[in-house]
């Protein structure tokens, strides 16, 4: 954490006690989450400081539960002024069905809807599950110390302008801490409990009882979201708007609905992140139990700009984010349409430790796209058994496919598909089978459906997902119906075909990360070295370490590095090449600086010296070009270093970065002086024990190149593992770090060395306890 004017602060020692404790207590001053733990830890504390203290957890869950399945509601601020909100809530509210009690509130009324109105909630005859607040800001925080002293818990504030900085939100909090209230808002557009036939909200049209959970941070999205699945029949156990998220956040509601029975799945839109240790821990625990999907938007700059403007909140880097929902086994899908498709395939299937794709169609070419769009998905296309094709031959027309996909032509009926799907459902090298069907005037498509459905039960062949595309429109919407009303998943196109087999497997990649349980994370036999080091860089008040300091950090947590001396007059470059050149080979000389870290943008490095006389030269010629640049007096000294000549190798980038939201990260991906335009990287949060660094490595393009291709032989790959795993537990042993960049690191079929690095700490951090 950042400590309040601790830059005022530093004195010339600066860390130097700070080091000597994390030397010695290291292991005790970082609190981690391991998502491949069965068990919930805690994950540092970031950058959220709270403006109040939560009540306990199990106060949360009965006041969210009385939330989420209200028997009685309070609308303050109700109103039968045409147009108004609060006249819009309460109209929602006696027309969706709620069968509890309804009391409005407001003094210039004693009548609306029919129903009493009392002036205050102090007049309430009874103490309601929900307050619904649609009144002014202004009047928010008088109303919920109202609320607290009536005995109320849970409310839900509709009205917006209370703005994070404002002093309403801190007066609104604390007479909400001193009552024990929970607050869903401010600026929401309110909440739907549909299984109660609740409607406290101002959306257009009620939602219908479903079995899907909907988080949204935006209340746009989720008023296109109900219209959306009002046309397709979609349900809702739950639609909660987040809005601000001043007190309860999407945290809290993910705990609740975990444990709903009346929820297959939770869907979220998030824009924000606020707290990422109990957002963590909360998806995971969600995810152990129930299919959780998110759209996170922001992954251009642009987008992220306008989701922090809009919720007021650190959205976090997309990439940092991408590798916190994987790692809470939370499933993102990129467009809204896929958050239903995602639900759908989650809620009929299980997950599929392989995807092997069996296509029957009665039109090649779009078995054809089919395999296209699976393949660009990493998805497997099955290779059907002699068995099967001699089956298929008795059963199919003399010019069918004899392949998958299995083309049965497009005068196919339906028992004809019949005959197919059920030889290739038979096949155990088939996980899935994909149906499909082209329009033709030889077969009505409804004529295939029925076809499907006769020996489709619940979605499954032998206890294998069928998926069902009926392409076209005006001729498939009555098969897509006929197939829908017999629990057939049916997918428009072949893409979102591949898309949902796609789920699939990453669900079942899901789950298993969630099931682990790792004890293999690298530690160091010679942490004391580098302990010392930063302890050194501390004591000088730097916040960046040389580049051979740097070096031997690394080297103490086992990741090999050049040879490297260290020299600060230019008339001692000389005898410290001549020592490094006595086996042979050539060094390099490189300008050392505490300030300057971008040596080569700056002419501070030359390679491929082959004798003492070229490094002096060297030497001579980076402290003029520094010179000439106006940055002598920065250079410190010179650094000679053997020269690694492995002319097979690739380079490589590993580093640390540290998120505003999630804190350290671990990057891996294709390194070299062009890293910026590739962009071949990944990121994982730590700790990344074996697996989850194998992982990282092949997520990355440049892993078809470690893998080797023509006379170029495979990288030792357990040798690249081993650095990543070093560095993430550099980092949790000594969490001033906060930033690392290895670059290059070389690796071949010998190992993998680090040939540059730079190490950046955080001179304002507090002392590990």
């Amino acid at each position: 954490m950042m400590r309040s004017g601790s830059g005022s602060q530093r004195n010339a020692s600066c860390w130097a006690s700070t080091y000597r404790s994390a030397r010695m207590t290291a292991k005790c001053t970082y609190f981690v989450l391991f998502p491949f733990d069965r068990t919930d830890r805690l994950l540092p504390t970031f950058s959220r400081t709270p403006t109040r203290v939560a009540p306990d957890f199990l106060m949360t869950n009965t006041s969210l539960n009385h939330a989420l399945a209200p028997r009685s509601v309070a609308l303050i601020g109700a109103s039968k002024r045409p147009g108004s909100l609060g006249a819009l809530v309460l109209s929602n509210i006696l027309t969706s069905g709620f069968s509890g009690a309804v009391y409005p509130v407001n003094p210039k009324y004693t009548e609306l809807g029919g129903l009493p109105c009392v002036a205050r909630v102090g007049d309430l005859p009874a103490v309601p599950d929900l307050c619904v607040i649609a009144t002014p800001a202004h009047t928010i925080p008088d109303l919920i110390a109202e609320i607290g002293a009536a005995g109320g818990r849970s409310v839900v504030i509709i009205t917006a302008g209370i703005g994070k900085e404002d002093d309403l939100r801190e007066r609104m909090l604390a007479a909400a801490a001193e009552h024990g209230v929970r607050i869903i808002g401010p600026n929401t557009i309110g909440l739907l409990a549909p299984l109660v036939g609740l409607n406290a909200s101002f959306t257009h049209i009620p939602a219908r009882p479903g079995s899907l959970a909907l988080l949204s941070q935006s209340g746009a999205i989720i008023s296109s979201v109900i219209d959306w699945a009002e046309a397709e029949g979609i349900g809702f156990s739950q639609i909660v708007s987040l809005g601000d998220m001043a007190d309860l956040d999407v945290s809290d509601f993910l705990s609740v609905l975990a444990e709903d029975a009346n929820t297959s799945a939770i869907l979220m839109y998030l824009e924000s992140i606020p707290d990422a240790s109990r957002f963590m821990a909360a998806a995971q625990a969600a995810a152990r139990r129930k299919p959780v999907i998110a759209i996170k938007p922001g992954r251009h700059e642009a987008a992220a700009r306008a989701a922090q403007t809009h919720t007021g909140a650190l959205a976090g880097a997309d990439s940092v984010v991408d590798a916190a929902l994987r790692r809470a086994g939370v499933i993102r899908v990129q467009h809204l349409e896929d958050l239903f498709s995602a639900a759908e395939i989650c809620a009929r299937f299980a997950p599929l430790e392989r995807g092997r794709v069996g296509i029957v169609t009665n039109g090649g070419g779009a078995g054809v796209l089919a395999i296209d769009e699976l393949i660009d998905r990493g998805c497997e296309i099955a290779e059907l058994s002699q068995e099967t094709l001699s089956t298929l031959e008795q059963v199919l027309p003399a010019n069918w496919s004899r392949a998958n996909p299995v083309d049965i032509i497009g005068d196919a009926k339906a028992e004809r598909y019949v005959a197919a799907l059920r030889a290739v459902a038979a096949d155990p090298g088939v996980d899935v089978v994909l149906a499909m069907n082209c329009p033709t005037a030889l077969a009505a498509p409804s004529d295939a459906a029925q076809g499907v459905v006769s020996v489709v039960e619940h979605g499954l062949i032998n206890g294998k997902p069928v998926l069902a595309t009926w392409l076209g429109e005006h001729a498939a919407a009555g098969a897509r119906n006929l197939l829908n009303g017999a629990g057939v998943a049916t997918v428009n196109t072949p893409s979102k075909a591949a898309d949902a087999v796609e789920m699939l497997t990453r669900w079942h990649r899901a789950s298993l990360l969630l099931q682990r349980v790792s004890t293999d994370l690298v530690g160091s036999d010679d942490r004391a070295s580098a302990a010392a080091v930063l302890e050194g860089a501390a004591r000088q008040c730097r916040s960046m370490l040389t580049e051979p300091e740097a070096e031997t950090v690394l080297a103490a947590y086992g990741i090999a590095v050049p040879h490297t001396m260290t020299v600060l007059r230019v008339d001692d470059v000389g005898e410290a090449a001549t020592q490094l050149l006595a086996g042979g080979g050539q060094v390099a000389v490189k300008m050392l600086s505490s300030t300057l870290t971008h040596k080569s943008d700056l002419g501070g490095v030359v390679l491929g010296l082959a004798s003492a006389k070229e490094a002096v030269a060297a030497a001579h010629g980076i402290a003029d070009r520094l010179a000439d640049l106006g940055v002598g007096a920065e250079l410190e000294g010179f650094s000679i270093q053997e020269m690694i000549v492995r002319p097979r190798a690739e380079e490589l980038l590993i580093g640390i970065t540290t998120d505003p939201v999630f804190g350290p990260v671990l990057m891996f991906g294709a390194g070299g002086v062009s890293v910026e335009v590739v962009r071949d990287t990944t990121m994982e949060l730590l700790p990344v024990d074996r697996a989850l660094a194998a992982d990282m490595i092949d997520r990355t393009r440049v892993s078809a190149l470690l893998a080797g291709y023509r006379d170029r032989p495979a990288a030792d790959r357990d040798a690249i593992v081993l650095v990543l795993m070093a560095v993430s537990r550099l980092v949790t042993d000594f969490p001033q770090i906060t930033a690392i960049d290895i670059n290059p690191v070389l690796a071949d079929a010998d190992g993998a060395v680090a040939l540059d690095a730079r190490i950046e700490l955080n001179l304002d951090a507090d002392p590990p306890r």
